[in-house]
């Protein structure tokens, strides 16, 4: 099992120690380092990401701060030089909680760490079904993919669709659509992303869903093919 993860601090010096540590550990594939929380809220748009190593103090937005804007949260473990800020990380469900400076061993049992929960995840992902928690109106709702019929942009938020009701998430459309399995969703258009389980038919313009109606930009039809003949 590999974790993919990324490193933040605002130290050059400090990340680079981390990165010596991830590198040398067989669990664990660094996708990106950043210097600020702003970055870093921008590279996890595009990245799907297991695992933050995370600095508390830093500029402009310190660590609790990002935290505080991420709508879906990968593990944390939280590197910082100082004990003062412990119990506050854990009220952020921290998987762990390293002190500058950081030896092989210590890492070594956050990491670990961070494996046993990774799995647990995944098991009870496929004892329950597969879902995803997203926060509307201020509370962590439980979501499950099956119920997800499509996904529709509302500006600075998103309409999940489901089979029961309808809730607004603040995300966009490409930092949600990292949430999704791979394989079972397809963004059919610019404000759209359909699962292709719910699809009845389409044609050249349109994707029907029951009753509903979505449109097909005409550079996705192909795509749209392809990804139903090949539904995993």
């Amino acid at each position: 099992m590999t974790l993919n993860c990324v490193v933040v601090d605002d130290s050059a010096i400090q990340r680079l120690s981390i990165v010596k540590l991830i590198e040398n550990h067989s669990s664990l594939n660094l996708i990106a380092e950043y210097s600020s929380a702003l970055e870093t809220k921008n590279g996890l748009n595009t990245h799907k990401v297991d695992l933050i190593f995370l600095d508390i103090e830093m500029p402009v937005l310190n660590g609790f701060e990002l935290l505080d804007v991420l709508n879906n949260k990968p593990q944390i473990i939280f590197v910082t030089g100082k004990t003062e800020y412990a119990f506050k990380a854990f009220n952020y469900d921290a998987t762990d909680y390293l002190q500058k400076p950081i030896t092989k061993e210590r890492f070594n049992t956050a990491v670990e760490k961070a494996i046993e929960q990774h799995k647990l995840k995944l098991d009870f992902n496929e004892t329950e079904g597969e879902h995803i928690f997203v926060k509307s109106n201020l509370k962590k709702r439980k979501v499950y993919i099956k119920d997800i019929k499509w996904i529709e942009a509302l500006g600075d938020y998103v309409k999940v669709v489901t089979e029961e009701n309808s809730l607004v998430v603040l995300s966009t459309m490409k930092a949600f659509e990292l949430e999704l399995p791979e394989g079972k969703f397809l963004r059919i258009h610019k404000s759209y992303i359909v699962n292709l389980d719910k699809i009845d038919r389409f044609n050249s313009k349109n994707v029907e869903v029951g009753a509903y109606e979505i449109p097909l930009s005409r550079n996705k039809k192909t795509q749209l093919v392809d990804a139903l003949n090949n539904i995993t």
